[in-house]
């Protein structure tokens, strides 16, 4: 029987509206006891000052492989994962081949299970070849593994197929991702569309963009009952359009990711392309709405789109390189240091946005602390100070936007079922 005792440290679960110091007992890889006092031949660690959370989640990353193992692998992106105090994530499925067979969902579970490091939970393409034709066998897929559905990257663009995605995955109770987009909007298109654009001379893709497929979507998933998620939300006009759905009770969630927070559209005053992203930084108009619908409860999820790139990749001209940053090992950094110090989110608000909430949409037994469950904790120093060096990540690429911050809070340590598979060298 192998224990860990963790002591004296601030538990915060969401899930059961648990916040205080307390003592959190691991036995066999399951959650034990609170209030545990030591004996035995239990590894105790004093956690005295640091917050004790579910292991954290991370629902919407991509780890490349199969196909693009230039930019990222699976070995490679499970362990920034780790790094920025993930016990879970989801990849996604634009990978080459792209994750429409069960074959490939094997695949990235078997090779996820033999490298061993954080859970990795499967999302599936909703198109056969992300093409946007044909619906994907999503019952075959479902039986490999898969928690979701998504053709990310690319937003599903015909409604025929999108009504029909909402409908077969309702049969097996799983949600639609969709990457909200209407390309013929946005097309040879840089940046947000907006004065920042118009000054430097850069092709535009306007808010209307995200808009109009939001809207498409949401009366979509409100005519068949279906389960959307709006993915990687960047306009004030879709956070409204969420806000006002929900009081309908369409089954609708969205997740924001920290760029969209924290940077605006004046970044690519650099043309630096690590500012350059899909959906692109936007006005600060934007931005403030963001951070209401995280206050109000209106954006669900915080989660990375971690999408690495080979850095020759992103040394490319602005119009010729890919969107896209890393964002596993920043993530946590910045929720901390732009939400929860400046006072929109607290503790517990912001924990709940990195698990029990992902861990609901995905359908997926994590999230929590509950006795019995299985043990997946995050250890967090809510008070280091730290600096971004993309030098020292553990993801093979170094496309971030943030290097040279200056964040408070990280992860110190991380268990995954019971092993601690992260502990930070201080």
């Amino acid at each position: 029987m192998s224990s860990i005792l963790l002591q004296n440290g601030r538990v915060i679960d969401p899930s059961q509206s648990l916040d205080r110091v307390t003592n959190l007992l691991v036995v066999d890889g399951r959650i034990a006891a609170f209030d545990a006092q030591p004996g035995g031949e239990q590894s105790i660690v004093n956690v005295s000052g640091k917050i004790v959370c579910p292991g954290l989640i991370d629902m919407h990353v991509h780890l490349r492989e199969p196909g693009r193992e230039e930019d990222e692998t699976i070995e490679t992106g499970t362990a920034a994962a780790l790094a920025g105090g993930f016990a879970s994530i989801a990849c996604m499925p634009n990978t080459d081949p792209p994750t429409d067979s069960q074959g490939v969902v094997e695949f990235i579970r078997g090779q996820a299970a033999r490298i061993d490091n954080c859970n990795v939970f499967v999302v599936a393409c909703v198109s056969k070849g992300r093409e946007g034709k044909e619906l994907a066998e999503i019952g075959q897929l479902v039986k490999a593994g898969a928690v979701a559905f998504s053709d990310d990257g690319a937003p599903v663009a015909n409604p025929e197929l999108m009504r029909r995605a909402f409908e077969y995955c309702l049969m097996f109770d799983k949600p639609v991702l969709n990457h909200s987009e209407t390309r013929e909007l946005t097309e040879h298109g840089v940046m947000h569309e907006g004065l920042v654009s118009l000054s430097l001379g850069l092709p535009g893709m306007p808010a209307a963009a995200e808009d109009v497929m939001t809207s498409r979507d949401i009366a979509l998933a409100e005519a068949t009952g279906g389960k959307y998620h709006l993915m990687h939300v960047s306009t004030a006009g879709s956070v409204d359009m969420v806000r006002r759905a929900k009081r309908r009770d369409v089954r609708v969630t969205t997740e924001v990711s920290p760029h969209h927070f924290t940077l605006t559209d004046e970044g690519l005053r650099t043309f630096d392309s690590n500012y350059k992203m899909n959906p692109p930084l936007r006005g600060k108009e934007h931005v403030e709405a963001i951070l209401a619908g995280l206050a109000d409860g209106t954006i669900d999820v915080i989660a990375s789109d971690h999408a690495p790139h080979a850095k020759e990749k992103k040394m490319q001209e602005l119009d010729q390189a890919p969107f896209g940053i890393v964002g596993l090992e920043t993530m946590l950094g910045l929720v901390i240091t732009k939400l929860i110090e400046p006072g929109i989110l607290d503790w517990s608000k912001a924990i709940r946005k990195m698990t029990i909430n992902p861990a609901k949409i995905l359908g997926i037994s994590k999230g929590t602390l509950q006795i019995g469950a299985d043990a997946d904790i995050t250890v967090i120093d809510p008070t280091a100070k730290w600096t971004v060096d993309p030098a020292k990540f553990r993801s093979k690429s170094t496309n971030t936007p943030f290097a040279g911050m200056e964040l408070i809070g990280r992860a110190e340590m991380v268990i995954v079922g019971g092993k601690v598979k992260y502990r930070i060298n201080k």
